[in-house]
């Protein structure tokens, strides 16, 4: 099983399903790196707003980084007991 996950949105956006497939990705995955593809508005301030919209409807605590036009999510490791 590899940390890094990959996936890309198109022109849709961010969708529910999106977010579900995310979800389960980052239940087995740390690191999900997320294309964002030409038809949905390539621009710096689309991408950043997908990143909030992301952040604030995943089930898991993660951190955002953008570097170009992909999105990378790190999922956050639990306290220890």
């Amino acid at each position: 099983m590899s940390s890094i996950a990959k996936f890309q949105v198109g022109k849709s956006g961010i969708t529910p399903s999106i977010v579900r497939t995310l979800n389960n990705l980052l239940e087995y995955h740390r690191i999900v790196r997320i294309s964002v593809l030409r038809s949905s508005g390539r621009d710096r301030v689309s991408i950043r707003e997908m990143a909030k919209k992301l952040l604030s409807s995943l089930d898991k605590t993660c951190k955002a980084r953008i570097i170009g036009f992909t999105i990378v999510l790190i999922r956050q490791q639990n306290a220890l007991k």
